[in-house]
């Protein structure tokens, strides 16, 4: 991809996983709410590509999408428990702010960073903690409505239904990722709901390479590792966007048992 691609939260952890495996391979305009720290920004990346900007600045995003081919947006507040305020803020309106800058930019390929929480109430207690386990066969595909099970969950639900939105207004060929548990290194250990969506750094930063190469229209997928416990299908990535993940939670399964 020779024209470049914008990063929002970029020093965030999903920013990182994706900036430390691929960085070396795209031409990156790199946002964040803070300065980013060097060890932060790829070799490479001069500071003129480097944006210290609240995504709800409407001019500064402008010109931070001005002149990109794709869009990765994963700024905003990532607590499960955000409050209202913030969420609204920072969540639905910073990712109206940046969805409509890119439609009306001109953008061809905008992934969304969205999150389990969008549909975490599909947990309910007569299908926990089976569900979390190899065997149980329950999955959700994306193709299901949001149930989320908190406010930070709706305003990725709300995010969702915007890209939509722009989709079909503009053309833009957008990509959601319901982002499971990134953790880098092993998943969690002791914790079978952390096991069954882990996403490890690699898979992650292969999965929105691939929302960058893919040809698509509209899509929400699942962000996981190719984990034995799972609950989410990852079919779809895998048809669509090409998604190989490598790692899976259950090799991790022996050392935590140590």
């Amino acid at each position: 991809m020779d024209d470049p691609v914008l990063l929002t939260g970029a020093g965030g952890r999903v920013g990182q996983a994706i900036l430390r495996h691929i960085g070396a391979d795209y031409d990156w305009r790199l946002l964040d709410r803070e300065p980013l720290s060097n060890d932060k920004i790829p070799e490479g990346v001069d500071e003129a590509s480097v944006h210290a900007v609240d995504i709800t600045d409407e001019e500064a995003v402008e010109e931070a999408v001005s002149g990109v081919r794709a869009v990765i947006h994963l700024a905003g507040d990532p607590r499960p428990e955000a409050p209202w305020s913030s969420v609204l803020r920072n969540n639905i309106d910073g990712t109206h702010t940046v969805v409509r800058a890119a439609a009306e930019a001109g953008v061809e390929k905008f992934a969304f960073a969205s999150s389990n929480h969008a549909v975490g109430n599909y947990e309910t207690p007569d299908r926990t903690p089976d569900m979390y386990r190899p065997e149980d066969e329950f999955r959700l595909d994306g193709t299901e409505l949001p149930r989320p099970s908190n406010l930070y969950g709706a305003s990725k639900a709300t995010g969702e239904v915007l890209t939509r939105y722009y989709h079909d207004e503009y053309g833009m060929s957008v990509v959601n990722v319901r982002i499971g548990n990134l953790t880098e290194g092993h998943p969690p250990i002791d914790y079978e709901r952390g096991q069954a969506m882990w996403l490890s750094y690699k898979d992650c930063a292969h999965l929105f390479e691939c929302c960058l190469t893919a040809d698509y229209d509209f899509e929400i997928v699942y962000g996981i590792s190719d984990n034995d416990r799972k609950y989410y299908s990852i079919d779809r990535a895998r048809d669509v966007l090409g998604f190989s993940p490598v790692d899976n939670s259950a090799e991790f399964e022996d050392e935590d048992d140590e």
